[in-house]
């Protein structure tokens, strides 16, 4: 920038001083010195000369800005004698290869190179090199390089071309050393440490990316906070900054200042209709907005309503209906009034697309809720955004519109960025019940098609498990998933019990949204299994000796009332299950029904009550020995894993039912925020019962009950848990557990 000034300045005085004599010149005829690849044509149609005209000293400096602004020129020259106007130029170098020395990732120099200045086979101008640096330096800043050095070199070559060569050293990658949460929160920071995707580093963290500074992952966690504490009611909420400060030698401590404000509560909610839009078409609407007065505000609730008002609209075939939403502040409390209205009758013309370079195009406009030909709606344009950015496929999504060949019609551009899909993780647990590995790899947009595909291993004291699954979100543009998925899985129980088992076998299946908040999973699941027992097993263990093939349709359906699937304060979830034989070597029917209710008593007290039922029922043959039902050990606390219920011998063999009661609340602080600390008080009763393979095997009916108290420790190693239980009845043949404690990590 500099230089140019300078040029232009001398280029001002040249002309002041020598060239004008007298206060204007006509100019007649025009020589254009040292152009070899700009045409004197093009020079004269941007300086805009015109011949015949009067030239004064200023206008000539306007056509010398003109030629500089063109960025084809290093140095301009004008002088005007006897009625001629003499320019001589210099033009600038073409640049034939513009290079990133020192960035591997193919995609990381593409997003680069789309954001410079300058481009290959165009103009170089020398003040633009220092822009482009600060644009690969904000880029790399932004994926969490802090620590770059950038040396340039332009390298002449033949013909007035150039090459540019950036020498990049990255330098070591920022890594978050600690996160706070500050302010006016109301909430403990280990919750909302749950809430935010960025995580501090640890030495053993050397696989999960999380750890790294990263500018877009801090505002998608910002914007995660925000719709936290609007679901809870907090609904003037601020993040009024997510700080990064450096500490020499400590690493990067990344800041989230919280404002929650006040707890607001829904006080009336109703719909406001135009003139002209028929009533009995959205009556279905009163109930919903009846039922959220009173309780906590949450854009969850009202986008559900919003939701079915479209759902409503499109029944009724009720086209360009739009809303919009007006929220009151009544004291501690939200006065919510939906407007609804016809907008202008729009429609859309074309969807463009651009940015997915990898991608297919029918996996963006297949969730789109909007096609060419159909009425314009901002809201399903927004919506559709909305599902877009939910596939995690892309780093951002945008989008334009703007009129297109008819003022009735309009033309939408959707711009994405795509961003690594491909995802790589590690974990690890050690505790009373043993140690556990697991190592899975996912990639969310399988060959540009949208389909997830994530394989995985398990390891533990007792089993090892892999499977391989392939998911399409979106089945032929039905909103349905399709999914299916490979594995094998081997529980060795030669110590405990004298018999190990090996299962392999494929599932398919599918899920969708059948009513509002009711959803469908059908499927079906063949096995191959082979058991083999050795001499310590009991007799019956050995008579169910063998290999088996089983073939079932399976299936659940479930009703989700809860306000939130994440950290659930208030509301339901009921599901029903059920596995039928299709072909089995030992037929059975295994029915399941899970309940769950939240209810918060205080902000910091959460109430939850959980059913858990199992039942399995054999078809002219016994339950065999793999498919017996036991409780898991978070329902039936107090009691080691699979260690109650009928016994054959010494061994617990499970039983054909299986229930538990669980009732759970959070305690308030007990311990300072810096122990990271949260408690929760609980009582379980439950059992496993009946027996059918062998009429000597000894069973009870005793109902077991426990109740303890659950310390959950966010560690420098990672989450620790730690369970202490009261056995209040059970059974003689029953093996306890007082304490338990559970350390895992990612990697």
């Amino acid at each position: 920038m500099k230089s140019f000034i300078i040029k232009f300045l001398i280029s001002l005085l040249y002309l002041s001083i020598i060239t004008f004599s007298a206060n204007s010149e006509v100019v007649n005829k025009i020589e254009i010195d040292g152009n070899e690849r700009i045409s004197s044509e093009t020079i004269i149609a941007y300086s805009g000369i015109v011949k015949g005209n009067n030239y004064e000293i200023n206008e000539v400096n306007e056509i010398i800005k003109n030629l500089f602004d063109t960025g084809f020129f290093e140095n301009v020259s004008i002088s005007i004698q006897n009625k001629i106007l003499k320019m001589v130029v210099i033009e600038n170098p073409i640049i034939n290869m513009i290079s990133l020395d020192g960035i591997r990732a193919k995609k990381f120099k593409e997003a680069i190179m789309d954001m410079l200045s300058l481009k290959e086979q165009n103009s170089f101008t020398k003040n633009k090199i220092k822009d482009d640096i600060n644009i690969i330096r904000t880029v790399l800043r932004n994926a969490g390089y802090y620590f770059v050095n950038i040396e340039t070199d332009v390298e002449k070559i033949k013909k007035n071309r150039v090459n540019i060569i950036y020498t990049i050293d990255l330098g070591e990658k920022a890594k978050i050393k600690k996160i706070f949460f500050t302010g006016d929160k109301k909430v403990r920071d280990t919750k909302l440490r749950d809430v935010i995707t960025s995580e501090e580093n640890k030495f053993w963290k050397f696989i999960s990316s999380k750890k790294f500074l990263n500018v877009d992952r801090i505002e998608l966690d910002t914007r995660l906070l925000k719709n936290f504490y609007k679901n809870r009611g907090y609904y003037e909420v601020d993040i009024t900054s997510s700080n990064i400060e450096y500490s020499v030698g400590e690493g990067f401590v990344l800041t989230f200042n919280i404002n929650a404000g006040k707890r607001y509560k829904f006080k009336k909610a109703f719909l406001n209709l135009a003139d002209g839009i028929d009533k009995t078409a959205f009556f279905a609407l009163n109930k919903d907005l009846k039922e959220i007065v009173g309780h906590y505000y949450s854009s969850i609730k009202l986008t559900k309503i919003l939701n079915k008002l479209d759902g409503l609209a499109e029944q009724k075939e009720l086209q360009f209906i739009n809303h919009s939403l007006l929220e009151t502040l009544d004291n501690d409390e939200i006065i919510v009034q939906i407007n609804v209205f016809e907008s202008e009758k729009v429609f859309v013309e074309k969807i463009n697309i651009a940015g997915n370079n990898i991608t297919n195009d029918n996996v963006i406009r297949s969730q789109m809720l909007i096609d060419e030909g159909d009425p314009f709606s901002p809201l399903l344009l927004a919506k559709s955004m909305n599902e877009l950015k939910s596939r995690n496929i892309f780093a951002k999504v945008g989008n334009k519109t703007y009129m297109g060949s008819d003022s009735g019609l309009k033309i939408i551009d959707i711009v994405v960025e795509e961003k690594s899909t491909g995802e790589l993780a590690a974990s690890a647990g050690v505790g009373t019940e043993g140690t556990s590995f697991a190592v899975g790899i996912a990639e969310n947009n399988f060959m540009g098609r949208g389909v997830k595909v994530n394989s995985n291993l398990e390891i533990s004291g007792e089993a090892i498990r892999g499977q391989v699954s392939v998911t399409n979100p979106n089945y032929n543009y039905s909103g349905n998933s399709l999914s299916g998925s490979l594995e094998s899985i081997k529980i060795d129980k030669l110590t405990d019990s004298g018999y190990e088992t090996t299962k392999t076998g494929f599932t398919l299946g599918t899920g969708f949204e059948q009513y509002e908040d009711v959803f469908i999973s059908p499927g079906i699941s063949t096995y191959y299994e082979s058991l083999s027992a050795n001499s310590t097993a009991s007799k019956s263990i050995k008579k169910q000796e063998g290999n088996y093939f089983d073939s079932y349709l399976n299936y659940a359906i479930t009703m989700d009332k809860r306000n939130q699937s994440y950290q659930p304060t208030d509301g339901f979830r009921t599901s029903f299950s059920q596995k039928l034989p299709i072909y089995s070597d030992m037929p059975s029917i295994k029915n399941g029904l899970d309940w769950s209710m939240y209810h918060e008593i205080t902000p910091d007290i959460i109430g939850s009550v959980k059913l858990y039922t199992r039942m399995i029922k054999g078809l002219g043959d016994d339950v065999k020995l793999s498919d017996r039902l036991f409780l898991p050990s978070n329902r039936m606390r107090g009691f080691k894993r699979g260690k109650i219920g009928p016994i054959d011998g010494s061994d617990h063999v499970g039983g054909n039912y299986a229930a538990a009661l669980n009732f759970q609340a959070s305690l308030p602080n007990v311990l300072p925020e810096e122990y990271k600390t949260d408690f929760n008080l609980f009582f379980d009763l439950g059992d496993v019962w009946s027996i059918d393979y062998d009429p000597t095997a000894s069973e009870s009916d005793t109902l077991r009950t426990s109740i303890g108290i659950n310390a959950s420790i966010l560690s420098f190693l990672g989450p620790l848990s730690f369970t202490f239980a009261q056995v209040l009845t059970k059974d003689d043949t029953d093996q306890t557990e007082g304490f338990k404690f559970n350390l895992g990590t990612t990697f």
